[in-house]
């Protein structure tokens, strides 16, 4: 006899995915009898696996029809708030939907607060909904078996430019921890590469220092994993550190920290100089990003490097 489908949409990046751990964890445990379908991503599929909650993915495309066929007893949204995701899962005839309410549409369900961390936001739905408890900070992933080693990630892109720092800043964090003996690597997407040189250029590093478009996302997770610290934005790749405890210094603007931000209980320093939400779409860095100067970041970055623990071992070769 089959399992009946429980079908979560979360086609979104590789950050949200990772914030919606904790919730797809709760679902798992909510919905023990169903067989849990992740609608996400096809790059991120690899990522799924790990999170030990998810039998397996359909890949899909931001709002796109679901390319699902056959009967779904229930439907999660944790993509969105509603008028635009709800109708992509309702298209499916669940038995049931599970959402945040949205009066447009006529569905009812846990109300939406905009002022809410994102990982507590859908864990609020699932406890809510479902009566599970679910644990906001529920969220690391299984580390790889390969030791940490003394790589210093340095990852200066972002979705949008309201968020990236300006790159001659992320050069010269990344000069500062080559000349103290890091090894530094420049990371980022196949489309973020032109920038990773630029960093990488402009802090003195070899070309092949840039990682920028040469992972795919299950090995970026492996370096993100093993490196001994972490610099970037607000972006996926510190929730990877997050989701590895990981030693992190996330710059934020124009989001605040309060809604996307690491956990307090692990080896993670923020940075933010906002007074409130700013434009997260705006076509230039955040003025909270500008208030963050490069001696500021490399003074904090030394002091997260001080207070936490060296590398087992040092593996030269093992990011390459």
């Amino acid at each position: 006899m089959s399992r009946p489908v429980a079908l979560v949409l979360r086609a979104l990046g590789l950050g949200d995915l990772l914030a919606g751990v904790p919730a797809l964890r709760g679902l798992r445990r909510a919905l023990p009898e169903h067989q849990l379908i992740l609608a996400t991503e096809p790059a991120l599929a690899p990522l799924a696996g790990a999170i030990g909650a998810v039998d397996s993915v359909l890949g899909t495309h931001g709002l796109e029809p679901l390319p699902f066929v056959g009967a779904v007893d229930v439907a999660v949204d944790l993509h969105g708030k509603g008028p635009l995701s709800q109708p992509v899962l309702q298209a499916t005839s669940p038995g049931r939907l599970v959402a945040f309410g949205c009066p447009e549409i006529d569905v009812h369900g846990p109300r939406w607060r905009r002022d809410e961390h994102e990982r507590a936001r859908w864990c609020r739905l699932v406890t809510e909904s479902l009566g599970e408890p679910t644990d906001p900070d529920d969220l690391r992933l299984p580390p790889p078996a390969t030791p940490t080693t003394d790589t210093v990630l340095v990852h200066p892109g972002a979705a949008y430019a309201a968020r990236r720092w300006p790159h001659e800043r992320f050069a010269t964090v990344a000069a500062g921890l080559a000349e103290a003996g890091h090894r530094v690597l420049v990371t980022g997407s196949a489309a973020e590469r032109p920038l990773a040189r630029r960093v990488a250029l402009a802090a003195g590093l070899g070309g092949d220092a840039v990682l920028a478009g040469r992972t795919d996302v299950a090995r970026l997770a492996e370096i993100a994993a093993t490196a001994r610290l972490v610099v970037c934005g607000d972006t996926g790749m510190a929730h990877l550190a997050s989701a590895f405890a990981t030693p992190s210094v996330v710059l934020f603007g124009p989001t605040p920290p309060a809604w996307w931000g690491p956990p307090e209980n692990g080896p993670h320093l923020v940075i933010w100089h906002g007074d409130g939400p700013g434009d997260p779409w705006a076509a230039a860095p955040d003025p909270a990003l500008l208030r963050i100067s490069a001696d500021e970041v490399l003074d904090a970055v030394a002091g997260l490097l001080a207070s936490t623990d060296p590398p087992v071992s040092v593996s030269p070769g093992a990011a390459r």
